[in-house]
């Protein structure tokens, strides 16, 4: 199962249709960070992938249109100092961008009827304060 990114129970995308490339990470790492092409960018083409659903294609490319640049999705890990730790940085965030974009959306809430016996409380008790207030203005006048 390591040649597949598992992104949900049903659904997973296999290593060939990533595409990788290599740069050198920007910030402090000293001589190392000069020579080494550490930071990792991950391509994965969401429009055209034989491996999701249509459904799921569809509801991926509606939520992730302002990340998309001709229906790619382009992910740039360089937090670590190794290009392995970055590749892997990015294969977890390719596999929570897409499970939250293709998650199914939440039920709607179906609003509830209030209680008539918490009306009815509501009401007595604004009944009880009104007569408070009116014995206070007739005490006084």
């Amino acid at each position: 199962m390591s040649d597949r990114i598992l992104v949900s129970g049903s659904l997973s995308i296999p290593e060939s249709e990533l595409g990788w490339r290599f740069s050198r990470s920007s910030g402090p790492g000293g001589q190392h960070v000069n020579t080494s092409a550490t930071a990792a960018e991950l391509s994965f083409d969401v429009a055209n992938s034989p491996s999701i659903p249509d459904v799921l294609r569809d509801r991926a490319l509606n939520r992730l249109a302002g990340r998309l640049v001709r229906g790619v999705l382009t992910i740039r890990a360089e937090e670590y100092r190794s290009q392995q730790r970055n590749r892997d940085a990015a294969r977890a965030r390719l596999a929570a961008l897409l499970a939250e974009a293709t998650a199914p959306p939440p039920k709607k809430r179906i609003p509830k009827k209030v209680p008539r016996g918490i009306n009815e409380r509501r009401l007595q008790h604004k009944k009880q304060r009104s007569a408070i207030k009116k014995d206070r203005s007739r005490r006084w006048h």
